[in-house]
């Protein structure tokens, strides 16, 4: 039987306050120290772990605090201060390129609002949410590999694209949920649901889930 619109939502408020019972407080899990830092480590963190962005930032930061620095800095001592991060050669042009625009365009500050942030190079929606929620406070689902997994299984999406996945949790969940949603989510897809082998006997969240059937 399919659920109804408002069944839904009422499951989804209860996984909610569950994982926000299992994991008060979260925020990003990349250290920074203002929106630039965490625009710049967000875009770094493109199919790296966020384990390993926090290693190379501080030195990145150390040697260019600031847009300007990094723009004005040298292409291989950008790959050099971030060479043990994934595809390190790409990701030293799109923050070099990024620093150039917020220097050039927006006075060296990040800009808040989610149509500016996508037209910087190595930043998509999933990027602009994060630094939108976490540096500016304003709401936003971010939809990585962890959240379309757990929302799937969960039954609260349908979808396998990115953009309509945040689509579909925007419809169930209110706004004032939305940044830390993503944050507990890809938590417990960490610590309990992974891809194989999810842990549903020691799950919070059994009770709500289709997949307990």
């Amino acid at each position: 039987m399919r659920e109804s619109k408002d069944k839904k939502r009422t499951r989804s408020k209860i996984i909610h306050e569950i994982l926000q019972e299992i994991y008060p407080n979260v925020g990003t899990f990349l250290t920074h120290r203002n929106p630039f830092e965490l625009l710049i480590a967000v875009i770094l963190s493109a199919q790296c772990t966020d384990e390993r962005v926090n290693m190379v930032t501080p030195g990145l930061f150390d040697q260019f605090p600031t847009p300007q620095a990094l723009a004005d800095a040298h292409i291989n001592d950008i790959r050099d201060a971030i060479k043990s991060i994934n595809f390190f050669n790409n990701k030293a042009k799109n923050i070099q390129k990024t620093a150039e625009i917020l220097q050039n365009n927006y006075n060296s500050e990040v800009p808040n609002a989610l149509d500016k942030l996508v037209e910087l190079p190595g930043v998509g929606r999933k990027t602009a949410n994060v630094v939108l929620g976490q540096a500016f406070g304003i709401p936003g689902i971010t939809v990585d590999t962890h959240v379309r997994r757990l929302t799937t299984r969960l039954g609260l999406t349908t979808n396998t694209d990115p953009v309509k996945i945040e689509h579909d949790l925007m419809r169930i969940w209110d706004d004032i949920w939305w940044n830390d949603l993503s944050s507990t989510l890809i938590l417990h897809g960490r610590n309990t649901c992974p891809a194989r082998k999810p842990k549903c006997e020691d799950c919070a969240l059994l009770a709500y889930c289709p997949q307990k059937l």
